[in-house]
């Protein structure tokens, strides 16, 4: 039996709440994409941005710009969540122009390595652990 990526996401799905304001139910097969992804939030973001994604993470104080909130990304961009860009963001293919250098680590770069990135199979396992933790952030959206 597998266990829920987190306690909190594991209430929402046993209890049957999985509509809230201006979200539309998820369908299993895009559950199993969220969860995934809070799984990659999880082990590599969270530590910077927060369990919750506000951006009060343990290392947030250690770092020179602080960590976005990531529940605020569609408000700053006038409701839309900028999907793409936020992918090119985590995989490193676009700047961060708050970051001024890039303190941020290329999540990209570090999936491909994981998973041999150097063929084709390698780039698609990365680029699957990549979308699916851009989809988590977009389901997290406030």
């Amino acid at each position: 039996m597998r266990r829920a990526a987190c306690p909190i996401l594991a209430l929402f799905l046993s209890a049957g709440l999985l509509l809230a304001p201006g979200r539309e139910r998820a369908s299993a097969q895009e559950w199993e994409i969220i969860a995934g992804g809070e799984i990659e939030f999880q082990n590599h973001c969270a530590v910077c941005h927060g369990v919750d994604a506000k951006g009060d993470g343990l290392m947030s104080r250690f770092l020179t710009v602080p960590p976005a909130d990531l529940t605020q990304l569609a408000n700053k961009n006038g409701g839309t969540f900028p999907f793409w860009r936020i992918y090119g963001i985590i995989d490193g293919r676009e700047d961060v122009r708050a970051h001024g250098t890039r303190e941020m680590p290329i999540w990209g770069d570090r999936f491909r390595e994981q998973s041999d990135g150097g063929n084709t199979g390698g780039r698609a396992q990365a680029a699957g652990r990549l979308i699916s933790l851009v989809f988590y952030l977009q389901y997290i959206q406030e």
